[in-house]
């Protein structure tokens, strides 16, 4: 077997690509990209390191789009600050995604469907969630009831839970969408009553 290395210009491309995104952006664009997908609380440290800038620049930053709600933060054991992409911030990414994929018509008919769903769930089983059932079922397995239960199949439990957050996520668009057509009213009413 021969010691084979890869050729030079193929040895870090990772470190290309990664010089190449520091010159084409900001450190404040790099930061919110790596927070963009930062869920569990993490060090401005960390995030510095993702985002190939210093801890100081990362903490201003970090601080600037908690303060806009993007990032949220929780204190850490050590007395430190820690930070994660806050929930609303990802609530009003999906529903503007939802929105410019999907009509309002064709969003409200979806919301139909995916009620009757979970209705359709809850009359099949019983409960009013897949949490619920969980704990229906544990229980009556504990008791060993005469009345032995189907196994129910955790794919089903999946798309339960699923239906219910892209519900969640199908109510946000819908609510951001009648809110932002009485914002363009207001600007349209306002927008008349200036004398030109």
């Amino acid at each position: 077997m021969t010691d084979r290395s890869p050729p030079a210009e193929f040895t870090d491309i990772n470190e290309a690509v990664g010089e190449e995104w520091e010159s084409e952006t900001t450190p404040y664009e790099r930061i919110r990209r790596v927070i963009a997908h930062t869920y569990s609380p993490a060090a401005a440290d960390a995030v510095a390191a993702d985002a190939r800038t210093t801890p100081k620049t990362a903490r201003k930053h970090l601080n600037i789009l908690a303060d806009e709600g993007f990032v949220e933060t929780t204190p850490s054991e050590q007395g430190g600050t820690l930070y994660h992409r806050s929930p609303e911030s990802l609530v009003v990414e999906q529903a503007a995604d939802i929105l410019d994929n999907v009509s309002t018509d064709e969003l409200v008919t979806r919301i139909q469907e995916m009620r009757d769903q979970l209705t359709e769930y809850r009359a099949e089983f019983g409960v009013d969630s897949p949490e619920e059932l969980a704990v229906t079922r544990t229980n009556q397995a504990l008791a060993e009831s005469e009345s032995p239960q189907n196994e129910i199949d955790p794919e089903t439990i999946r798309e339960w839970k699923t239906l219910r957050r892209n519900l969640a996520f199908a109510n946000a668009a819908l609510s951001i969408s009648n809110a932002e057509q009485f914002v363009e009213g207001d600007r349209r009413s306002t927008d008349d009553s200036v004398p030109a």
